[in-house]
């Protein structure tokens, strides 16, 4: 084993010590090595680290690049510390920065209508779990992969939250739900139980095998749904994930419009509350959210 590749294994593991998955960092950075080896390299240079990072089949996606060679400086700064010959590639090589897709703001008449369209999916075990889902996702701004992650102790009916136990970076956080969307999970729970009667796992929304929901299969079935709503045309797209983009939105939109401080420092304040509610890391994440949706106006599309 090459000094570099233990050093590489060293690395990753002290991270993922200290609660760190780094899957995909994981696997760049072990390419990365694998690279040096096969080009009998043993210290880490900025021209190795360029032709590396730049030598995938996306040829021209110089953002690609950018996250490729962000891995290897991240690692070269803790191997400098061991290896003095070792160079951190500079930064701002390629271009850092991809455009965002702008967010749909649905209304609340759309998500109702979304979310009657669900219920008349066939079967009835489907059309209760997607009207339960995408109503969760509504009123919550929970990601999708956290809500189908949710296993039934999870979800405590009783004091009416949402314990969430699997989002990014591992954090948990509990989400309080109003009295209306308490009810309808638990009639949801009663219809689940009913028709599921001996489910193969422990998630609170299953498929029609009794297993957990897969992304692909939520997001076929929104695309679907939304399709044949009218809610995505040729030109309107609007995506599952843009429901916690319109909760957030509407949060702030709300807040605006109770708010009795003119110079708006009290909601300024009040943001990190919903960074924590929606599990953001940093309260920059949920700025962006208002930004990108309030510079660039999103009125519902006409439709016939």
């Amino acid at each position: 084993m090459s000094a570099i590749r233990q050093h590489a294994e060293d690395y990753l593991a002290m991270r993922r010590a200290l609660g760190f998955k780094l899957t995909t960092f994981g696997q760049k950075l072990l390419s990365f090595v694998d690279y040096l080896d096969a080009h009998d390299m043993n210290v880490l240079t900025t021209d190795a680290a360029l032709t590396w990072a730049t030598a995938t089949p996306r040829s021209s996606d110089e953002v690609h690049w950018s996250r490729r060679l962000m891995v290897v400086r991240v690692f070269a700064r803790h191997l400098a510390m061991l290896d003095p010959a070792t160079e951190i590639p500079p930064a701002g090589v390629f271009a850092t920065r991809q455009q965002r897709r702008t967010p749909y703001i649905y209304s609340s008449a759309e998500v109702a209508a979304l979310v009657q369209a669900a219920r008349q999916l066939r079967p009835p075990l489907r059309a209760a779990t997607h009207e339960a889902l995408f109503g969760l996702l509504a009123c919550s701004g929970m990601r999708v992969g956290e809500a189908i992650s949710l296993a039934r102790t999870d979800v405590d009916l009783t004091h009416e939250i949402v314990t969430v136990r699997h989002p990014k970076l591992d954090r948990e956080r509990l989400l309080p739900l109003h009295p209306s969307a308490t009810e309808a999970l638990r009639r949801y729970a009663a219809e689940r139980d009913r028709l599921c009667p001996a489910p193969r796992c422990d998630a609170f929304f299953v498929s029609t095998l009794g297993v957990r929901l897969t992304m692909a299969g939520v997001d076929h079935t929104f695309t679907r749904l939304a399709t044949s709503t009218g809610l995505r045309t040729a030109t309107c797209k609007p995506r599952i994930h843009d429901l916690r983009h319109s909760l957030a939105v509407d949060t702030l939109i709300d807040w605006y419009r109770n708010n009795d401080d003119d110079d708006g420092d009290e909601i300024a304040a009040r943001l990190p509350l919903l960074s924590t509610f929606l599990g953001h890391v940093n309260p920059a994440s949920t700025y962006w959210y208002y930004s990108d949706s309030r510079v660039i106006p999103m009125p519902a599309p006409s439709r016939a």
